[in-house]
């Protein structure tokens, strides 16, 4: 017996014209709003339609379902993320101990300023998850990692390289989710990510000295 087919999430077609553009963004802010007020159980298309003040065809020419709409704006999550690595551990007129410490602290951050629409996404997931183009959109920061783990660690072996990149940018979007998910004051954020910059650091010097 085969499993269920996945649905698709890929939208109809890409705006072209400025109006069209308009509309998406218009969509997907009223998405976003529908997501933290209602939460993933109540997420539908009619209401994310009524937000946008626009009809549900309207919609539907962009977004053939509401997994798609959804699967939207997690995609945009994940490119957030994937231009923060890019540009904090990129930026190499920092030694890389300090470029793992802004991330850090940059990301801690983020996760708890936008704890509530992530946890509506991470609820939401079943819809999308196991679709390939989730799939390819989750690896999109291996990159960015990778260049960073063979600057920071140039004599380690490739395999050493890949482990760590892996275990630091697994533990943080793992981690930094958990610890969204209370309320935060500013001071336990910034104590939090220091400390855990402070694992991630003495591991990659360990490493290095191995």
């Amino acid at each position: 017996m085969t499993g269920r087919p996945s649905p698709r999430i890929s939208s109809r077609k890409t705006p072209k014209q400025a109006r069209s553009t308009e509309l998406v963004a218009a969509i997907l802010e009223a998405a976003a709003q529908v997501l933290a007020k209602e939460g993933a159980q109540r997420f539908t298309t009619a209401r994310v339609a009524e937000k946008a003040g626009v009809s549900v065809g309207s919609v539907y020419q962009y977004f053939p379902n509401k997994a798609a709409i959804l699967f939207r704006l997690q995609t945009d999550e994940w490119r957030e993320t994937t231009d923060l690595l890019r540009e904090i551990l990129g930026d190499r007129s920092r030694p890389p101990p300090e470029r793992l410490r802004a991330l850090v602290r940059a990301f801690i951050r983020s996760e708890c300023e936008e704890a509530g629409m992530r946890v509506a996404l991470n609820d939401a997931a079943p819809l999308y998850r196991d679709a390939p183009e989730a799939r390819w959109a989750r690896l999109s920061g291996h990159d960015a990692a990778q260049a960073f783990m063979d600057e920071a660690l140039p004599h380690a072996s490739d395999a050493t390289r890949a482990l760590a990149g892996d275990l630091v940018t697994t533990t943080l979007r793992t981690v930094g989710k958990d610890f969204s998910e209370s309320p935060r004051t500013p001071d336990e954020i910034t104590a939090y990510a220091d400390a855990m910059a402070d694992m991630f650091c003495a591991y990659l010097e360990r490493l290095g000295r191995a």
